[in-house]
């Protein structure tokens, strides 16, 4: 199974991340990616620089960021695990590593199965 991490952060200091952090990121990255879980993760725009397509009725809209209703959007994370509680775990030690390594970041993770083929096979 696949799943989608999507970081966001709610309360950030000012400064910028510490080294001990961004090496245990790539700690963590590449015990990930030995496990053959994590297939692809990157650092995300802030939302001012992306939109927001939309269709109500027949109406299409195209909004401009920052979308201030949500939370920042930082990053995304793809694993293949073999179950919801493994991409969770993977997600948990991340989010540990934050709070270990930067005092007073905070932040949240959504963990979300990505369909596969197998979703939509013909019963037998």
């Amino acid at each position: 199974m696949r799943y989608m991490i999507i970081l966001k952060v709610t309360s950030q200091p000012a400064t910028p991340p510490p080294a001990e952090l961004m090496e245990a990121i790539a700690k963590l990255g590449g015990e990930a990616t030995a496990a053959g879980a994590l297939l692809d993760t990157a650092g995300l725009a802030p939302s001012a620089q992306g939109a927001r397509v939309a269709i109500t009725g027949d109406r299409l809209s195209v909004t401009d960021g920052p979308f201030a209703e949500a939370k920042e959007l930082i990053s995304y994370a793809l694993y293949q695990v073999r179950s919801k509680e493994e991409a969770v775990e993977w997600t948990s030690r991340f989010l540990r590593i934050h709070r270990d390594h930067w005092a007073g970041w905070e932040g949240e993770a959504d963990v979300l199965r990505v369909f596969g083929p197998e979703d939509f096979a013909a019963p037998a």
